[in-house]
């Protein structure tokens, strides 16, 4: 109600009142009331403040809001508050990686195009947040970067006897004058327990001066075959093949298509000899037998580790069929498998995306979690499996998800079926296998259950087929080969990931934006003078956006992000490093203080420093002058960068509002107060309202914010208003509105 209105009715109740006799004493004193002392409501008091940036301290200070940026294209009461009440913004989460870089590693800047030019054309100031943190990465991509390299493995039966050594040497010969030692052991190997040690003398100089036999292996005159073997050095050596004497096969001495020999180094790497990687005709069986040897005695003092060597018959009919026609998609498309239920979709991947990061997979996407078997996915068969025959079913599987969920199950035309019981289902590839024993002879369903964990999941390479019990000693004794990263590989990876992220980032917006968070809540709550760090978590449990820099960087990661955003940006860019609960544990405040001065040690540029206070209406306020004060001292320009107070309750009530308004003028009074003027950047408040659209993912079933659910202006707006202005701004009001 406006007091004009009051002050009329006022008037109006004097005039009606004065008919009576027994007139009420305060009307007949009517001119000992002045209009500035009748009450001004608090609400009204709230309406009379002007736009908060209109108390802004100073003129470089930087009054902020972090929003959404769908929400501010849409361009409606949050559009219209954010214009006039701020001169700065932050995008909540559209300028992060997860946001940008997509699971192939391309960036898409069309979203954060549109929204800097909106907000420039309202003369907003933009801050950039945050380059480097350990969530709202695109997880997946980085580790799928450092993720071990997998090699599908041999197409057919392995006819080569301990080609993996895990029977040690044995079947295997060696000689020659440039031998120093050949045995197996397990220290360095590339799967399994163990590989074959070979180290050369001092006085080794031809290819033939160290030579090792595999056992004898069975040929079928005309059949071609391939050889292949896993080979590293220490240092730069090179190996090639050849065989007895018995001109067991078309080339005895085959000449690769690198050269005389295949050059290895201290990585793993694989030697194919086939007939597509030998010069000069076919590698066709021209006898009954094959004896292989490897020669490898070109390089003096040269350590070699061997491991993973196979001959297969590539004419040879497959030993066990599968029971799945298209079980590895790479005729780019899902057909014949169909699927159903909790709303969940299929569909063919990109080419490039599937198993080992070539050809095609099966992409099933379960929007909600459910039931295991609410969302399926089934291949139906020629015909139904024998009953009290074994099986074996095998895929390889990942997940958006770190606990993703899997089942398999075979299943009848009655829905009758044998499960296999739910799988975690991991980031990264991994081999999924279930054993059974047909219970009926009605089996006539394979089935993915995915219904269980919201996720995307990837499959590929489905087999199902029967276990033969007696098969050949010789066979692979496992799935595909997998080669770790090193340490410093993935190092390196993670390194040249973060330079690409950040030139990309920083130098398409160096012309629009001054200031960047570039390091995000590096240090531990638990630890606060240590940098927080995955090492002590199990992967399954990281969130689907989790990634820590760090632990692959080492401490020094943010020297390198300050420096490439110094590198990329511009040279006068404020460059801040941000993190949380500063107020809460003045340890943790003191840990990020070194840390900034470590970083420094080591030759980058801090500028600021950011604490985000997302504080509630209980926090403790001595702490919060503390935190000020110790900020300061650090000599480092210092904001506010997400304020959020929250009242611990989505219907607070008249009081709990006072108190959140006191809190909010309190921080913007202890920022004044214990900040100088020459190191204060500004205060960031952490959204808009209390709208539940504001919260689906952030302080839900509270009311954090300086304006209510319908954009109305909170007790907290007041508290704002006056901790800017420095004063109670309302103190000013009077009765009447001018």
């Amino acid at each position: 109600m406006k007091y004009l209105k009051i002050l009329s009715l006022f008037i109006f109740l004097f005039s009606f009142a004065s008919c009576y006799d027994n007139k009420m004493e305060w009307l007949d004193k009517k001119n000992d009331v002045a209009e500035s002392e009748l009450p001004l409501e608090l609400k009204e008091q709230i309406a009379r403040y002007d736009v908060l940036k209109a108390y802004n301290p100073h003129d470089k200070f930087i009054l902020g809001v972090g929003i959404g940026l769908s929400l501010y294209m849409e361009k409606g009461n949050y559009y219209e508050i954010t214009n006039a009440n701020f001169t700065g913004v932050v995008a909540g989460y559209e300028m992060k990686h997860g946001a940008v870089v997509n699971s192939r590693g391309d960036f898409n800047f069309q979203n954060i195009d549109a929204f800097l030019a909106e907000t420039k054309t309202n003369g907003l100031h933009i801050d950039g947040h945050t380059l480097v943190w350990h969530t709202n990465q695109n997880a997946s991509y980085l580790n799928g970067l450092i993720a071990p390299e997998v090699i599908p493995g041999t197409d057919g039966d392995n006819l080569l006897i301990n080609g993996d050594f895990e029977d040690g040497a044995i079947g295997w010969g060696s000689w020659g004058s440039g031998k120093t030692s050949v045995e197996a052991v397990s220290d360095v190997k590339l799967g399994g327990e163990q590989s074959l040690k070979v180290v050369t003398t001092a006085g080794s100089s031809n290819l033939w001066d160290v030579q090792i036999q595999a056992p004898e292996v069975p040929l079928v005159v005309g059949h071609e075959y391939q050889i292949s073997f896993w080979i590293k050095s220490e240092g730069s050596g090179g190996v090639r093949i050849s065989f007895g004497s018995n001109g067991e096969m078309s080339s005895q001495y085959p000449w690769h298509t690198e050269g005389e020999y295949v050059s290895t180094t201290s990585t793993w790497k694989q030697v194919i000899y086939d007939k597509t990687t030998i010069d000069g005709g076919t590698f066709t069986a021209v006898g009954n037998k094959m004896q292989l040897r490897i020669d490898m005695g070109k390089f003096p003092n040269m350590t070699y580790y061997i491991d993973n060597a196979t001959v297969v018959d590539l004419d040879a009919a497959p030993s066990i069929a599968n029971l799945i026609s298209n079980g590895n998609f790479e005729n780019g498309s899902i057909s014949p498998w169909g699927s159903w239920g909790n709303g969940s979709s299929s569909r063919i991947s990109n080419e490039g995306e599937g198993y080992g990061n070539q050809g095609y997979a099966m992409v099933l996407i379960n929007p909600a979690a459910a039931q295991s078997y609410s969302a399926q996915a089934a291949y139906e068969f020629e015909s139904a499996l024998k009953n009290g025959q074994k099986y074996k079913a095998t895929a390889m599987v990942k997940s958006s998800v770190s606990n993703g969920a899997i089942q398999m199950q075979v299943q009848n035309a009655s829905y009758g079926g044998q499960y296999s019981g739910g799988r975690t289902i991991g980031l990264s590839w991994t081999e999924m296998n279930w054993e059974f024993t047909a219970s009926t002879n009605d089996r006539i369903k394979f089935i993915f259950d995915f219904g269980e964990v919201a996720a995307t999941y990837y499959i590929d390479n489905v087999v199902l087929q029967e276990i033969i019990e007696k098969r050949s000693r010789n066979a692979l004794r496992s799935g595909p080969v997998i080669i770790e990263k090193t340490p410093e590989e993935k190092a390196e990876i993670i390194d040249t990931s973060m330079e690409s992220w950040i030139s990309q980032m920083v130098g398409r917006y160096k012309g629009d934006i001054k200031a960047w968070d570039v390091v995000n809540e590096p240090m531990d709550d638990g630890r606060p003078s240590e940098l927080k760090t995955g090492i002590y978590k199990n992967p399954e449990d990281f969130a689907a956006d989790e990634f820590y820099w760090q632990d692959y960087l080492g401490k020094d990661y943010a020297v390198k992000a300050f420096n490439l955003t110094r590198q990329y940006g511009n040279s006068t860019d404020i460059l801040f490093i941000n993190d949380y609960n500063l107020e809460y544990n003045l340890a943790k405040c003191d840990g990020l203080i070194e840390y900034v001065k470590y970083i420094e040690s080591k030759g980058a540029k801090v500028d600021g420093i950011g604490t985000q206070m997302h504080i509630s209406i209980n926090t403790n306020k001595g702490n919060i002058a503390e935190m000020f004060k110790k900020l300061a001292a650090s000599g480092k320009i210092i904001k506010v960068s997400e304020l959020d107070i929250k009242v611990e309750t989505s219907t607070p009530t008249a009081a709990q509002l006072a108190q959140q308004a006191d809190m909010y003028q309190y921080v913007i009074d202890m920022y004044k107060q214990h900040i100088p003027v020459a190191q204060q950047y500004g205060i960031t408040l952490w959204g808009i309202s209390d709208n539940a659209i504001e919260h689906e993912y952030w302080i839900p079933d509270d009311a954090p914010n300086v304006w209510d659910k319908n954009y109305e202006r909170k007790h907290s707006y007041k508290g704002v208003a006056n901790g800017l202005a420095g004063k109670d701004v309302s103190a000013e009001f009077s009765g009447r509105l001018q």
